[in-house]
């Protein structure tokens, strides 16, 4: 048994193949057609933070950091303390356990320690992380909370590819992150 063709109109076949077309590229991406409501659209837009990722500065230290003054260094890099830590300052190469919580300047975050629930231990001054963070953390004592404003030479001059869940850091971009040591291993401080 044979079918009569469909007719369409032009505009009706245009959407047709717009939404077939959609659904291949959906399909080729590991991606399904889903309505996102316009309000997260716009949001997703704007580069904001989803509310539920954990942050070391909550609304009210966001408030408090208005009225921090700034430390610019010589390198560029720039930071406010959120607190000041009672413990020792880290020697260079000098093993830090530290939370961090990393954002492009839109305040969405790319990167946290806190996500992942488990503190960030690494040599500090030795390059394994970016120059900015390094820095930063070198004049902070244990026990301390800081925010750096890396200036994108002192950030990741290649940049870092996007991945899921992870926006796009374009070379040489600033970034910004919350970061508090926690301790030293082997700098126990005094009682």
């Amino acid at each position: 048994m044979r079918h009569a063709p469909l007719e369409m109109s032009s505009m009706e076949g245009s959407r047709l193949n717009l939404y077939y077309r959609r659904n291949v590229v959906g399909l080729l991406l590991g991606l399904s057609c889903l309505r996102i409501d316009s309000n997260e659209a716009i949001a997703n837009a704007a580069g904001l933070p989803p509310e539920d990722k954990p942050k070391l500065c909550d609304e009210a230290c966001e408030k408090e950091l208005e009225n921090v003054p700034m430390v610019t260094t010589e390198s560029g890099l720039q930071y406010k303390d959120i607190k000041i830590g009672d413990g020792p300052s880290p020697p260079i190469g000098f093993q830090v356990a530290a939370n961090y919580v990393a954002m492009v300047p839109s305040g969405q975050i790319f990167d946290s320690s806190l996500e992942k629930n488990q503190l960030y231990i690494f040599r500090v001054g030795s390059g394994q992380v970016i120059k900015g963070l390094d820095e930063g953390l070198l004049t902070m004592k244990a026990g301390g909370k800081r925010r750096l404003y890396i200036p994108g030479p002192l950030a990741f001059p290649k940049g870092l590819t996007s991945a899921p869940g992870r926006p796009r850091v374009a070379p040489n971009s600033p970034v910004i992150f919350d970061v508090s040591l926690e301790y030293i291993p082997g700098l126990e401080t005094e009682e």
